[in-house]
């Protein structure tokens, strides 16, 4: 196979599967078919493009390939003998044969992401799962596999599997439809669509392809709902973290890295999305995502002052555990708590996370009681512990900097 071609399908693949696959659901309201379609094409694509060349437009290519191999199946006796008839009529007016890949309008780039977040706010819809409602976002708008969604949930791989094929089931035969809502429907599955946004941001990571994507959507979704505290919290969350991102794929821990590689217009753009969302927030306790907006800005405020302020971190921790006890909010907890009041402090900040589902497969969890238990001084548990979390590890650059600590330490 030629390199260009090789290449070119990657980068599809890395940077245009979220947008293809919302395109092909949106025609047909089943999202597994769309799937499978753009599946297809991409086989297609890797027998064909070192043969005749990549085509001047690789994602109009693939979207036609993938209509056209989604007519077949509905064109096929085994599917028009059991879709409802309304759908047969609609097969036979769509002939897509004649589309041009390199014209099809489907493929402006200004409409793409309305397809994008209607397919957000369709896996949102409160007839899916709760529970596979961020998953299911990850995975069919964002491109990330079903077995990493897996981890990043703790939760076993063929658990999350099964997990999403019924919610995408549900989908389509609950015909669903693929259209921005209403205000009142919108404010009622935001969190969902924030909570998505959220772990898209957290998996990203260097050549995972999601670079820039999680903020690029937090803050399109803030502006669709612009007097919503907690999406210009988000927004302000990414982006202030994206602030940070690592330069040539290296992993470095946050209090170890320079502030002047931080990028100064993020921080800033981010800073300003926080005091929009502190400034629209009722009288109360701060939402979830302000609050992990202010720590970040804790974070980020080293570069003006030269020090952390680690007392304002455990505050806003604690806050954080009380609005939303998530395990790796306590996790993260435990850390500041290790440093501010010491690792027994920290280690005794653990102990109530032992046995609770999911707490085994947390890599955070390995990597933060290692870290406390090498400086208490007990080694031999804590090789044990960097062990378990160098083997939850899928990132090279962490796995490798969590093995350089284990053998110093």
């Amino acid at each position: 196979m030629s390199t260009a071609a090789a290449e070119a399908a990657e980068r599809a693949a890395r940077t245009s599967y979220g947008r293809l696959v919302a395109l092909l659901a949106a025609r047909s309201g089943d999202l597994a078919l769309a799937e499978d379609a753009l599946s297809a094409a991409f086989e297609q694509a890797l027998v064909t493009w070192p043969a005749d060349g990549v085509p001047r437009n690789p994602d109009g290519w693939l979207l036609t390939v993938a209509r056209n191999r989604q007519r077949d199946v509905w064109r096929s006796p085994a599917h028009r003998s059991r879709a409802p008839l309304d759908d047969l009529g609609e097969v036979a007016v769509s002939p897509l044969d004649d589309v041009d890949p390199n014209t099809d309008p489907d493929l402006d780039p200004d409409g793409i992401p309305d397809r994008r977040l209607e397919l957000l706010l369709v896996c949102a819809h409160p007839a899916i799962d709760a529970a596979a409602r961020t998953p299911l976002m990850l995975q069919a708008v964002l491109g990330i596999e079903a077995a990493r969604i897996a981890r990043a949930f703790a939760v076993p791989p063929a658990a999350m599997a099964q997990r999403l094929v019924r919610a995408k089931r549900r989908i389509r035969d609950a015909r669903i439809p693929f259209v921005l809502p209403g205000r009142d429907a919108l404010a009622e599955r935001l969190p969902a669509v924030l909570e998505a946004v959220y772990g898209c941001h957290a998996l990203e990571r260097p050549g995972s392809g999601l670079e820039g994507e999680a903020q690029y959507l937090a803050v399109l979704l803030a502006s669709l709902v612009p007097n919503e505290p907690e999406a210009w919290g988000l927004a302000a969350l990414v982006t202030l973290s994206s602030s940070r991102r690592r330069p040539g794929g290296g992993y470095v821990p946050l209090d170890e890295q320079d502030p002047r590689d931080w990028d100064a217009d993020l921080v800033a753009e981010g800073e300003s999305y926080l005091r929009r969302s502190s400034s629209l927030a009722p009288a109360g306790p701060p939402g979830r995502f302000r609050l992990e907006a202010a720590i970040q800005a804790v974070h980020c405020a080293r570069a003006r002052t030269g020090t952390t302020d680690w007392a304002a971190l455990l505050t806003l921790y604690r806050a954080l555990v009380v609005v939303a006890p998530s395990l790796g909010a306590h996790v993260a907890l435990a850390g500041v708590v290790g440093r501010v009041e010491g690792p027994a402090a920290g280690l005794s900040a653990l102990e109530p996370l032992v046995g609770r589902p999911g707490v085994d497969l947390l890599q955070p969890y390995w990597a933060t009681r290692a870290h406390l238990l090498a400086a208490a001084g007990r080694r031999e548990e804590a090789v044990v512990a960097y062990d378990t979390a160098i083997a939850l590890t899928d990132d090279d650059a962490v796995r490798a900097y969590l093995h350089t600590v284990r053998d110093r330490e």
